[in-house]
């Protein structure tokens, strides 16, 4: 499978693992927590989407990946602290950020192709 087709599968697991995770905070969080999270994860997509197609964006998309990655795990650790995640569910999402991230940051380094 090819580097390109593995960070867009890892990536897709992952949303739709934590697309179904969010569903399921309190109601008081859908309208905080759950958007942010879930349109941060869904812009992530879109950006590596927009990365593989246009070399002129690639370095600084994957920029802005990083820094929505930072964004998301901030948030997560919130939702953690406020046990809308269990620890196991906040474990999860980490080791599932940091693979893809490690993933990004290949790329950014080794300018590979996407």
């Amino acid at each position: 499978m090819s580097e390109e087709l593995q960070l867009f599968v890892k990536w897709t697991e992952f949303l739709k693992w934590l697309l179904n995770t969010t569903d399921k905070f309190p109601k008081k969080a859908r309208f905080t927590f759950t958007t942010r999270i879930d349109n941060l994860a869904l812009d992530i997509l879109e950006d590596i989407i927009e990365c593989r197609y246009d070399r002129n964006i690639r370095k600084s998309g994957f920029k802005k990946i990083n820094v929505k990655f930072e964004k998301l795990r901030i948030l997560l650790r919130i939702c953690h602290e406020m046990h809308y995640l269990s620890t196991r569910q906040l474990e999860y999402a980490s080791i599932s950020i940091n693979e893809v991230g490690k993933m990004v940051g290949a790329w950014l380094k080794g300018g590979a192709e996407v």
